[in-house]
């Protein structure tokens, strides 16, 4: 979908659907009274048949109107002025595309001068707009013998004063890119595994690269990773027939020699369990265990739309966990690429085993951060369910900038402790440690193992478990977080938002 910007009056705009925000209790903000005025009263007058009472997401389709340049309009209620915020915000936008989509129209326009969101600036709310809208579209039918109905709607210009045009422009433009890394990490995630594998993982990465200028991409398959020692990873890939690989990213957009932030993605294309095999029921969705991996390359997608003045390195882990007589058994102890060895007590636990040596493989490239990204646990779902992501990590001012930034995208996560104490329930009386703690606090013992690999640099460890898809019926699918927060940290390091 196209995106525009522009400082035109909403009487005078050609457009098939003019989008008007109508405040709780018919309010008319200054853009709607002035497009009310045009077309003689007809607006307040059909307002005050009750048809519209402006509750957010409310929405009343006209057709008409006279005066106007615009086939129909579309009143869109935002509720009251002063309790509209970004969640309300973008409840009303998705409301707007849903009534939009279906119709006839090729375009659409949005006075967007009539919205004004609490504690966010102009920005922020072009931003969600463009988001809710370009992300609405998303259909994934590569699958299906019917394809979906393509929409007509094919753009959207965004009304504005003049003074608020470039940055919504910007933001227009950071949706835009933020939409479409989005898309890439809900397609991946979507994929079945007998397509999604290792190798196809890696080739994505390398089509990024062809198709974006500045990214270099090199591939350590499993006799590399032998030569480096990556013990741990290669326990886990090497009990499937389909081998695994770390896919290297690199992206020089700052300045030369300038150390750069990384990425490091948990990309397990099918999780059985391996030997420690989980219950049948649901074990479908295990093709999502690769949505960490994903949500590293679309943010690089993102990342490279935008040409990002900043150096970047992405790192994905990428294997498949099955059973078979190749494969490790719990009580096996392992030797990582750090040296350290591990007692492998359940193979479930899979995810911390390939993260780790590519942890110790993000030390050569001397980050200034490392952020890694992995459905790690489902202890993450029990303690925070679906809506926030579990956060924990090594540095205190990191920390507070991914939690900021998952603020400002709304894709939020919390903290949860890191504390000594819970290091002792990974200690082992064969190795130097054990890849599970026990019941108790699940989430904070698997962060505490990646921690004993990430003490080189500052670090944060995102536990997406429970936001990175939606699980069962119909509605299962990727969502493609945490992209939004991912992109906002970087937007925020290059200066940029």
């Amino acid at each position: 979908m196209e995106f525009a910007v522009k400082n035109t009056k909403a009487a005078a705009t050609k457009t098939a659907t003019l989008i008007l925000p109508i405040g709780e209790d018919r309010t008319l903000g200054p853009v709607a009274q002035s497009v009310d005025q045009a077309s003689n009263g007809a607006i307040s007058a059909i307002l005050k048949r009750g048809d519209l009472q402006g509750k957010t997401g409310q929405t009343l389709l006209l057709h008409g109107l006279p005066n106007l340049k615009a086939e129909r309009v579309l009143l869109l209620g935002t509720g009251k002025a002063d309790e509209l915020d970004s969640r309300q915000w973008r409840k009303a936008a998705a409301a707007a595309l849903a009534a939009i989509k279906g119709l006839g129209g090729g375009d659409a326009a949005v006075a967007l001068q009539d919205v004004r969101i609490k504690n966010r600036d102009e920005y922020a709310r072009a931003r969600i707009l463009v988001e809710v809208l370009a992300d609405g579209r998303y259909v994934f039918d590569q699958f299906k013998s019917k394809k979906a109905d393509v929409p007509a709607l094919r753009k959207v210009t965004l009304l504005v004063d003049k003074a608020e045009q470039t940055q919504a422009e910007l933001a227009a433009r950071h949706a835009s890119a933020i939409a479409a890394g989005m898309s890439l990490t809900r397609d991946l995630g979507n994929l079945p595994p007998n397509v999604c594998h290792p190798n196809y993982m890696a080739d994505q990465a390398k089509q990024l690269g062809k198709a974006f200028k500045g990214l270099k991409v090199d591939v350590l398959d499993e006799k590399k990773l032998r030569e480096l020692g990556a013990g741990s990873f290669l326990a886990v890939s090497q009990g499937s027939e389909q081998p695994g690989c770390i896919v290297v990213m690199q992206y020089n957009g700052g300045k030369k020699g300038e150390q750069p932030y990384a990425l490091v993605g948990k990309g397990i294309t099918f999780d059985t369990g391996g030997i420690s095999l989980k219950p049948g029921l649901g074990m479908d969705e295990m093709k999502y265990d690769m949505c960490g991996a994903a949500s590293v390359l679309g943010t690089f997608r993102a990342a490279l739309e935008l040409q990002l003045p900043i150096n970047l390195v992405g790192l994905l882990a990428c294997a498949e966990n099955m059973p078979s007589g190749n494969a490790t058994r719990p009580g096996d102890i392992v030797t990582t690429m750090s040296g350290q060895t591990v007692e492998i007590l359940n193979t479930d636990a899979e995810g911390r085993l390939v993260l780790c040596d590519t942890l110790t493989y993000a030390e050569r490239f001397k980050p200034r951060a490392v952020i890694d990204v992995a459905t790690l646990t489902g202890a993450c779902i029990v303690a925070l369910g679906s809506n926030t992501s579990g956060l924990l990590g090594n540095n205190d001012e990191l920390v507070q900038q991914v939690l900021g930034a998952g603020q400002k995208a709304d894709d939020r996560a919390w903290q949860l402790p890191l504390f000594d104490e819970y290091q002792e329930q990974l200690d082992s009386p064969f190795a130097d440690m054990a890849n599970i703690g026990g019941p108790k606090a699940g989430t904070i013992t698997a962060a505490c193992f990646l921690s004993r690999f990430t003490k080189a640099y500052p670090w944060v460890h995102l536990d997406v478990a429970g936001t990175a898809w939606t699980s069962g019926g119909k509605e299962k699918g990727a969502t493609g977080r945490p992209v939004p927060l991912l992109m906002q940290y970087l937007l925020d390091r290059a200066g940029e938002a």
